[in-house]
């Protein structure tokens, strides 16, 4: 589960990096894509680096999911689950120790999982077309981020993002060993896992909303 994340957190920074060049204008832009489906020739093929990619962030959420679905066992059989109740605890005034990014972490992990199918579907596979199809990868962009509800939507999966990212990641380092606190307020990774939520949460909505706004360049 958490090595599994952390590769996926890894990938994000890097996409979220690609896409500010929106900004740049559409030359740069489409340069951008058109190098990374060239990049490592002659000694990869064409695509070869984005199909290692693929192959990895599939394994990678392939790995994450599997992993769910064991811990949520796990978790049923050592809490016996009375009443439905995770996290007792009496430090709680519900008797439930959670917090929102913790109690969505699986749901928005089901919203983080739709939308990727639905992302490829648009901007890389150019099979669905919000706004008009296009052979350039930043018309794609333009032409759907002009329509407020594509923009509304990718913001609800961005805050999924973003939630996920909060808790996960803490909880990633924690299993790794990372966290030496007593507590979590005391943890410094819980400053670390918002601030790395943050940056990717606003990265990823800065053209989107720039674009519907009109304020891209």
């Amino acid at each position: 589960m958490a090595v599994s994340g952390l590769i996926m957190v890894g990938y994000l920074l890097l996409h979220m990096y690609g896409n500010l060049k929106v900004f740049a204008g559409q030359e740069s832009f489409d340069g951008y894509a058109e190098h990374l489906r060239e990049f490592g020739e002659p000694i990869l093929p064409y695509e070869g680096l984005l199909w290692i990619v693929r192959v990895v962030l599939l394994a990678a959420i392939l790995v994450h999911i599997y992993a769910v679905v064991v811990l949520v066992r796990r978790n049923r059989r050592a809490a016996g689950y009375v009443g439905g109740k995770r996290y007792h605890t009496t430090q709680n005034r519900t008797g439930i120790q959670r917090s929102y990014a913790s109690f969505t972490l699986r749901w928005g992990g089901v919203v983080i999982g739709l939308f990727i199918v639905y992302h490829i579907l648009h901007l890389t596979a150019n099979v669905i077309t919000p706004g008009g199809a296009s052979d350039s990868p930043y018309e794609r962009v333009v032409n759907g981020f002009e329509l407020w509800w594509v923009v509304a939507g990718y913001t609800a999966a961005m805050l999924a993002v973003g939630f996920h990212l909060w808790h996960g990641m803490w909880s990633a380092f924690t299993t790794l060993g990372a966290n030496r606190s007593a507590t979590r307020v005391d943890s410094r990774l819980t400053g670390l896992a918002i601030i790395v939520s943050l940056v990717i949460t606003i990265g990823f909505l800065l053209p989107p909303w720039a674009i519907l706004l009109g304020l891209e360049g």
